[in-house]
């Protein structure tokens, strides 16, 4: 796997526990699922959120690009 599919699994995570602890523990969860939130509107406009760096870090591997047509 690749560090922005890793991206996706670790926000759909974090995004359902936190809804999750919001439901059943304390609404202040859900602040943790919009700072989730947050960070991946972020990232779509600047292409780095914390997570990539600590991932990358770790020796994932990053995606590889295709070859597009002339």
């Amino acid at each position: 796997m690749t560090v922005d599919r890793y991206l996706r699994l670790i926000a759909g995570f974090f995004i359902l526990l936190s809804v999750g602890l919001g439901w059943f523990v304390s609404p202040y969860w859900y602040l943790f699922t919009a700072f989730v939130g947050l960070n991946l509107f972020q990232s779509a406009f600047t292409n780095w959120c914390p997570m990539m760096s600590i991932l990358k870090m770790a020796g994932v591997p990053e995606c590889r690009t295709r070859a597009t047509e002339p």
